[in-house]
């Protein structure tokens, strides 16, 4: 799901009606083609989570608009349960209504890896690639690809394809480590040292995966591998400056999901195909 980058405040009346009395109303942050989604609290104030609402299409008719939503709505909690229940890193499900098509998941508190990548990718701009600081910055690099790896490795061993794998939908969970020592440069000082103190940009955390809306369950290799190819297409044109690092998430998805080895050869005939795609245009 594609969203705005300054959506429209929240208004009551685009609210399913369990929420049109909800003080404080849920705060819309995100506005896609089939939903939006709205930060609110689950039975406590203190206990934040995602409201996610798939507004009725006045272009559908009315009974198939209702059997449409109804259908998503399920399927994606479905599919949230069962990698729950199978320990892959995805949003639990609260609650849910699909006749009225909405869903509330547990909150991630942290970032996408889009948006820690292109932060880390400012805080670096600039600074010489050498010394201890960008041995430093590799090493974080590096592991977060793995952590990739492992989480979409997980997905494809309990039989999910995910459908729209771009680092958008990868979330970054904070980790309270990560953020005590998120002002630290390690003890190095220098040219650029205060401007990397001043942004240090911290990888560490659990990988999530999230926004199932168009996940399939298959237990087909060409899937799996297309997944994989949308996702190294995503890491080429949004990070290049870590592309040569995609391959050290292809090897910790061999590691973690034990039919990778023909998901990984099916991969390169995926990739052929797209390149001659591009050439023919």
């Amino acid at each position: 799901m594609t969203a705005s980058i300054n959506p429209p405040p929240s208004t009551t009346s685009n609210l399913p009606p369990p929420f049109h009395h909800t003080i404080p109303p849920p705060q819309l942050f995100a506005l896609g083609a089939e939903a939006h989604l709205y930060t609110t609290t689950f039975l406590l104030p203190s206990k934040k989570c995602i409201l996610k609402h798939r507004p009725p299409k006045s272009y559908r008719h009315p009974i198939l608009d209702t059997r449409l939503t109804r259908h998503r709505i399920l399927s994606e909690a479905r599919t949230l349960v069962r990698c729950r229940r199978e320990n892959v890193p995805v949003p639990g499900v609260l609650a849910l209504d699909a006749d009225n098509g909405w869903m509330m998941m547990e909150f991630v508190e942290g970032g996408t890896v889009k948006e820690k990548l292109q932060k880390l990718r400012e805080r670096w701009k600039g600074v010489e690639t050498e010394g201890e600081l960008w041995e430093r910055r590799e090493r974080e690099v590096k592991g977060l690809m793995e952590r990739v790896g492992e989480a979409v490795g997980r997905m494809h061993d309990v039989g999910i394809v995910h459908g729209d794998l771009t680092t958008s939908n990868l979330m970054l969970r904070s980790s309270p480590e990560g953020r005590e020592s998120s002002t630290s440069t390690n003890g190095v000082r220098g040219e650029g040292a205060g401007h990397l103190e001043e942004e240090e940009v911290h990888l560490d955390g659990e990988i999530v995966l999230i926004d199932f809306g168009l996940a399939t369950q298959s237990s087909q290799d060409e899937d799996k591998a297309v997944d994989l190819y949308v996702l190294e297409r995503a890491f080429g044109s949004t990070h290049p400056e870590v592309e040569e690092g995609f391959q050290e998430v292809l090897m910790a998805y061999g590691e973690s999901y034990k039919g990778a080895k023909v998901v990984l050869k099916r991969l390169e005939e995926v990739r052929m195909r797209g390149r001659k795609k591009s050439m023919v245009g």
